[in-house]
């Protein structure tokens, strides 16, 4: 019984230190990523996708993965099968307590060097984008370059991987952990430009020399088309920080200033603003506010009405060459046009915006313009706030 006994024994332990040494294959001991994609197509997350070649047996197989230290979503993290994907299947994943890892359990069907792809959302790596703009001495075309700049604060080493952004060619870059690099990823000379005033009524002071003689601008910006015809127009500019630059006619530049420019969809114009200009000047008034059409309850109280509004805009360019101010109107709830001289582009359903080229001053004083708006607003409750008729007071850009 006793030979039984430590025979039985011996067994139970070579069956334990088998099961101690089943296939279990961790992430460090697996040779280096065979390729490595870091997307930064979206802008909230960064996905990786890297390729390896896992040693698998026929039948049950563990494989760890652990992220200590690296800043990996765990619940993102996903495994594809390359190779033989009929063959080897994935039974289940579990969560080791305490740790950074996960267990797959994998089924092959037969010995496989298989190539797999393991994908998952890594945290604390990021990119910025920046535009530098120079624009020649007429202010007529730009020199534009932008740059990608990666952050990689994640804790993860990639010796060496391919970058995707949602538009451009990719890079073949490595980054380190706590490493920042830049990288020219757009580089267009001589694109045009329109140089455009911009007028906003809710912004902008309607009445100037109202404001005992403070200095009133009105915003100036670069406007780039991003389509074919000026040399873009592959694909969707992500907004960024743009710094601007002017060639100064002596070989050198002026600096403009700085903007944040928005996302620019393919058809679409960055607007990139360099300054206020004094050079062109908007009086705006309101003539007429009246109430009409009254709609009474049964005690004789108004409760509804329609307006009758005219405003008038007078424009004064005082620069000696042409320029084009582009000003935004705002007529708030339901309304209808009885008259304007000037077209205009619906922004949304409470926002008109105009377009006007004014001619070069002259010998006489400065090209004058007028804009004219006679319009209604219809259906207004006699208890809601009144319509913007006095000149709005904020001054300069906000």
């Amino acid at each position: 019984m006793n030979t039984e006994r430590r025979t039985l024994i011996g067994l139970l332990a070579l069956l334990c230190a088998a099961a101690v040494t089943e296939a279990r294959i961790k992430l460090v001991a697996l040779p280096e990523r065979a390729a490595t994609v870091i997307r930064l197509d979206n802008p909230n997350a960064t996905l990786i996708e890297e390729e390896r070649v896992l040693t698998l047996q026929k039948g049950l197989n563990k494989v760890d993965f652990s992220w200590k230290g690296v800043q990996i979503d765990e619940d993102s993290i996903r495994l594809q099968m390359l190779d033989h994907p009929a063959e080897v299947t994935l039974l289940s994943v579990s969560y080791p307590p305490g740790e950074a890892a996960l267990v797959w359990e994998i089924n092959s069907a037969g010995d496989f060097a298989e190539k797999v792809r393991i994908s998952y959302l890594l945290r604390n790596i990021d990119r910025l984008i920046t535009y530098k703009a120079v624009a020649n001495k007429p202010e007529t075309l730009v020199d534009l370059k932008s740059y990608l700049i990666l952050r990689n604060f994640s804790g993860e080493d990639f010796a060496k991987a391919r970058v995707l952004l949602d538009y451009g060619a990719a890079f073949e870059q490595g980054i380190n952990h706590e490493e920042t690099k830049q990288m020219l990823f757009v580089n267009e000379p001589n694109v045009p430009i329109r140089k455009v005033w911009k007028f906003d009524a809710a912004l902008l002071p309607w009445d100037p020399e109202q404001l005992n003689n403070q200095n009133v601008g009105i915003p100036v910006s670069y406007e780039i088309a991003n389509n074919q015809k000026a040399g873009l127009g592959e694909f969707a500019l992500w907004g960024g920080k743009a710094r601007l630059f002017q060639q100064d006619g002596h070989g050198g530049t002026i600096f403009l200033g700085e903007d944040n420019a928005a996302l620019v969809p393919v058809g679409e114009k960055m607007e990139l603003y360099i300054g206020d200009s004094r050079d062109i000047v908007v009086t705006q008034r309101k003539m007429r506010d009246a109430q009409v059409n009254l709609r009474k309850n049964n005690s004789g109280q108004v409760v509804l009405y329609d307006t009758d509004e005219l405003i008038t805009a007078k424009i004064e360019n005082f620069k000696d060459s042409p320029a084009v101010l582009t000003m935004v109107q705002h007529i708030p709830g339901q309304w209808d046009m009885e008259q304007c001289n000037f077209k205009y582009t619906k922004k949304d359903a409470y926002t008109l915006q105009f377009e006007i080229e004014l001619p070069a001053r002259t010998e006489k004083g400065p090209a004058v313009k007028e804009l004219t708006m006679h319009y209604h607003r219809r259906n207004v409750r006699s208890d809601a706030p009144p319509a913007p008729g006095s000149p709005p007071m904020p001054l300069g850009r906000r």
